[in-house]
């Protein structure tokens, strides 16, 4: 898809009961041209080349996922504000299965904050993390997974390439449930029926 990526949800839930699947884990990344760079094989003693690129274009890959159920949710846009994560939480809302109520964590960032024009649907509700604790969030860990398998040591020449190399990996992952479970699954994060 140019310009976001989906994944699909599953799941069911009981007529007549609420069910929380869990905790849904968002966050943003920015991706470009600069790229990142990552730990490679190399023979001992050596020096690996690998290509940075000076430019400065880049997007940003708005992901969320539900380690209860292996699944995720992303977009990729051009700029991080309260109107991104407002497509981000209604993205993530069309994911949530029926019936079921998702909690989210968030860290504190100014764009996160409800009550400043934040439209939270109503299947959602937003647990902020403390300030200056990005442990607790295990979406940091994806990053760093799709950084080092499918975004780092490459030159993306146009914003369409962005796009494309942001929509690729991030499909990717979502066609690996069993990884996104191994990634992100956190002892204090359970699926609860009330």
């Amino acid at each position: 898809m140019h310009g976001t990526s989906r994944s699909s949800s599953g799941g069911k839930s009981e007529p007549g009961r609420k069910t929380v699947r869990g905790t849904v884990f968002p966050a943003n990344a920015r991706v470009g041209q600069q790229g990142s760079l990552t730990y490679v094989w190399a023979e001992r003693g050596s020096r690996p080349r690998a290509p940075h690129d000076q430019r400065y274009v880049s997007a940003y890959l708005f992901g969320a996922v539900c380690p209860a159920r292996g699944v995720g949710a992303a977009l990729v846009l051009p700029h991080v504000n309260i109107a991104a994560i407002d497509l981000h939480l209604a993205e993530i809302s069309s994911q949530i299965a029926p019936g079921a109520h998702a909690v989210i964590t968030l860290d504190v960032a100014g764009w996160h904050l409800p009550g400043r024009d934040l439209l939270v649907p109503e299947n959602i509700s937003l647990l902020p993390l403390p300030p200056y604790s990005p442990e607790p969030n295990p979406v940091e860990n994806i990053w760093q997974y799709l950084r080092q398998n499918y975004l780092a040591n490459r030159v993306l020449d146009t914003y369409d390439a962005i796009l494309d190399a942001c929509c690729d990996a991030w499909n990717a992952l979502a066609g690996m449930p069993d990884t996104i479970r191994s990634i992100a699954t956190r002892d204090w994060a359970k699926e609860v029926s009330t």
